[in-house]
């Protein structure tokens, strides 16, 4: 089988696939042990899919006529799917680290949004910012989350809330996925929070009547793709009604449904995604038992965002009931002005330390589930034949390393790899 392939990650200590069998997602018992390979090769094809993976020799023998564009030797090093993340508000102006400083002297998130700060604050500078300034910082933050080894990454609009700033927002997004190297999820967060002057059902009313039907003409037209609808389903912000208007109208458009619930109360907003077919659900601190239930059997994923809970002294999600119920558990950064991190390797860190999940359980968290989140994980999210060739080489002789080591990624990782092409290497 002579001809030219793309990529050759040649003798690694391990590989891990994370799943060995086609798996969409993993949950109960196929999180115990994930699929790994040690001693093994592996090859990426022009096309940028993963043509074989397996023991070193193995691989040496069936390519040894074949040329590759590049060769990596991975001789005592780590190779692991890209990560993903599936929760992100990338694309705004206007810092808010004074609010940090006004939280850790006790402030709560909802007195800074009632007193005009928060995301009211961020809607006003993204409204006043052009499209080139958000694009450039935009931009900044993906390539900081490529280092950090992300490869696919959710983002959602929601610092408009008028129809001309989601629509910059958008259009952001749209152009950060044709230019750059980086997997992007398109979210319509447009039910973010309630503009100031409207009532709840006055701006789902809007959103539905004139948002969704511009969205539908963009993307009927090429100009922008949006993946997933989103609503920040919050007492004060929208309530259970609203949200499952909005969101029904999102799905009647072909949108994955992806939003907010059970945060800061407790709103039965799992139960509602679970009833309306909802591919995920983000945050759930406050989620009840019936909810977790609900989840499980619907197949919906809870993406858990450690950083949230820990930077507002919240309530840890429920992970270990989630994950003995069967949930399939994601993550995310829900990197934002709010939660200023980039990282899935941190995320991953406070997800085994403040929600208990065993580090298998949070890499399956940051792969293949995070993928099967953004209805995804055909393509992305593990190391199999036939996959994107989306991956992350780390300079250890144990995968686990890239959890254990806080805050140590920069050191750790030596590449990463989107579509078989090198994308960052230290």
């Amino acid at each position: 089988m002579a001809g030219g392939h793309r990529l050759l990650l040649e003798n690694a200590r391990q590989v891990v696939m994370v799943c060995g069998r086609g798996e969409r997602f993993l949950a109960r018992d196929a999180l115990r042990s994930l699929a790994v390979l040690e001693g093994a090769s592996l090859v990426v094809g022009t096309d940028g899919l993963i043509k074989a993976i397996g023991p070193a020799d193995a691989i040496q023998k069936m390519f040894s006529e074949e040329t590759f564009e590049e060769r990596i030797d991975c001789s005592g090093k780590c190779i692991l799917p890209g990560l993903v993340d599936a929760h992100t508000h990338p694309v705004w102006a206007g810092e808010r680290v004074h609010e940090f400083a006004m939280k850790l002297a006790g402030a709560t998130y909802m007195d800074i949004h009632q007193a005009g700060g928060g995301i009211n604050f961020t809607v006003e500078h993204t409204r006043q910012a052009s499209e080139e300034e958000l694009f450039c910082s935009f931009q900044e933050r993906l390539q900081r989350m490529m280092r950090a080894g992300t490869t696919l990454v959710e983002c959602k609009s929601g610092y408009g809330l008028n129809l001309e700033t989601e629509l910059k927002m958008l259009r952001v997004i749209e152009r950060a996925r044709r230019q750059l190297p980086i997997g992007i999820s398109a979210t319509y967060c447009g039910a973010h929070s309630v503009p100031k002057g409207k009532t709840a059902p006055e701006a789902a009313d809007e959103i539905i009547n004139s948002h969704l039907p511009k969205l539908k003409e963009l993307g009927r037209s090429g100009e922008i793709h949006v993946d997933n609808i989103d609503v920040f389903c919050e007492k004060g912000v929208f309530d259970l009604s609203s949200t499952r208007r909005i969101l029904q109208s999102g799905k009647e458009m072909g949108l994955q449904i992806n939003f907010h619930g059970d945060e800061l109360h407790p709103m039965k907003a799992a139960e509602l995604g679970a009833e309306l077919g909802a591919q995920a659900i983000s945050h759930l601190e406050e989620v009840s038992d019936e909810g977790i239930v609900a989840m499980a059997m619907a197949r919906c994923s809870a993406v858990l965002l450690p950083t949230t809970a820990y930077m507002l002294r919240l309530k840890q999600p429920r992970a270990r009931k989630m994950l003995d119920e069967g949930v399939i558990v994601a993550l995310g950064s829900d990197f934002n002005p709010n939660a200023y991190c980039f990282s899935m390797p941190v995320v991953m860190h406070l997800a085994c330390v403040n929600m208990r999940m065993s580090m298998p359980e949070a890499l399956a968290a940051a792969t293949i589930n995070a993928a099967y989140a953004l209805g995804k994980s055909d393509t992305h999210g593990s190391l199999e034949v036939g996959k994107q060739g989306d991956l992350i080489i780390i300079n250890s002789s144990r995968w686990e390393h890239l959890i254990y080591q806080f805050g140590g990624h920069h050191e750790l990782i030596e590449y990463v790899v989107a579509k078989g092409k090198v994308i960052y290497k230290k």
